[in-house]
């Protein structure tokens, strides 16, 4: 069962300004005014221990806390000693409702105000109006400042959980996206290689040995990025040399590892460089070395044996990566219609990759034989320049 209790900053602060009125109240008879006796003592607490739910239900509460108050200026009580409630209801209502409802609470405390000043005996007018349209206005416009202040900091914390579960879910595609790459290529490979090792097992043992050699090299090869990428992620301060990786990420260095893997499972794949070589970025390298992966990859799974070209261009202000096939006999290429329609997760990796790093990537049917392209371009310094550009230089 739903219990209503006020929440504890509240009731303190309730039975501390109830504390204050009374301790001010033992003026009142200094002050022109009847001195506090029961029903003095039982108005104050009418007037200010309601404050404990004034989060509750800020307008009605102000409304009641203004009705005492009235009541106990009407029984001849000094007004001061119990505008502690009222002042503390209008902040209330300014902080957490709209501001016309604060400015009508604003007015019922001014005109409480004034009905007290008519009472009195030998109160200033003026000095008493102007009272009224100060201490309320005062505390309507800290009101509002609170509010303002409050919903700023809801939506710096609504924001920061927001790039928090962005970053998360950045962080989750980085991760499914090397995990894609290292598992997908090595198993296909390991896949092709057993299928060949099984079929020539009796008729051609020097084969079988051959594929299962490959087996264990590839195996062996995504074992130590499965490793490194481990590492990499549980590293949590990048100037640890025991938690850092013990190897790069893999690069153009090693493409011709890669194709000759790939020709091994039964794919004749040429590699061809233009270009002078020259170190690039990390990422760079990475990036250009997944497409080629996942490109040969679908090679493997969906053109098995069609001739396979992977060129690698370098020019002055980027590197250009083609993944070529001119024919199938199964007629699919690089990319299959299926895949090249956006569906597989390879191809949306490939996307998110070249966006990643400023660059373009484009998949589509080379030649009118069935075959397949991919084109992947890279800037590789701050100045990218556009492909056609580029080739002029």
């Amino acid at each position: 069962m739903y219990r209503f209790r006020p929440p504890h900053a509240d009731l303190l602060l309730a039975l501390a300004q109830t504390t204050v009125a009374v301790l001010l109240g033992q003026e009142s008879a200094a002050q022109g005014w009847s001195a506090l006796d029961l029903t003095g003592y039982l108005l104050i607490g009418l007037v200010n221990l309601p404050g404990a739910f004034r989060t509750r239900a800020p307008v009605t509460l102000c409304l009641v806390v203004h009705a005492a108050w009235v009541v106990f200026i009407t029984a001849g009580y000094w007004p001061v000693a119990g505008s502690f409630g009222p002042m503390l209801a209008v902040y209330t209502v300014a902080s957490l409702r709209p501001l016309r409802t604060a400015v009508a609470c604003s007015v019922l405390m001014g005109l409480v105000w004034v009905y007290a000043g008519l009472l009195a005996r030998d109160a200033s007018m003026a000095a008493v109006v102007a009272q009224a349209m100060v201490w309320p206005a005062a505390l309507c416009r800290f009101g509002v400042v609170a509010r303002r202040s409050a919903k700023l900091a809801r939506r710096l914390r609504e924001e920061q959980a927001e790039r928090a579960r962005r970053a998360v879910g950045e962080e989750r595609g980085r991760i499914a996206r090397e995990l894609h790459d290292v598992v997908a290529h090595h198993m296909s490979v390991i896949s092709v290689q057993s299928g060949l090792a099984q079929f020539v097992f009796e008729s051609d043992p020097p084969t079988a040995r051959a594929a299962l050699g490959t087996i264990a090299d590839t195996s062996a090869e995504a074992m130590e990025e499965m490793r490194r990428m481990l590492r990499l992620l549980r590293s949590t301060d990048d100037r640890d040399g025991d938690n850092a990786p013990d190897a790069p990420m893999p690069g153009l260095a090693r493409l011709a590892e890669m194709v000759e893997r790939v020709r091994a499972g039964g794919v004749p794949v040429e590699l061809r460089v233009t270009g002078t070589r020259r170190p690039l970025a990390p990422g760079v390298e990475l990036c250009a070395y997944r497409v080629v992966q996942e490109a040969l990859t679908n090679v493997l799974k969906h053109a098995p044996g069609a001739p396979t070209v992977v060129e690698l261009r370098y020019g002055p202000h980027q590197v250009t990566v083609l993944v070529v096939n001119e024919e199938s006999g199964t007629g699919e290429g690089v990319i299959p219609a299926k895949v090249a329609g956006g569906t597989g997760h390879g191809l949306i990796g490939m996307r998110e990759r070249a966006k990643l790093y400023g660059g373009t990537i484009s998949i589509g049917p080379h030649g009118g034989a069935g075959g397949y392209e991919v084109r992947l371009d890279l800037p590789t310094s701050p100045r990218a320049v556009r492909p056609e550009d580029d080739g002029k230089r």
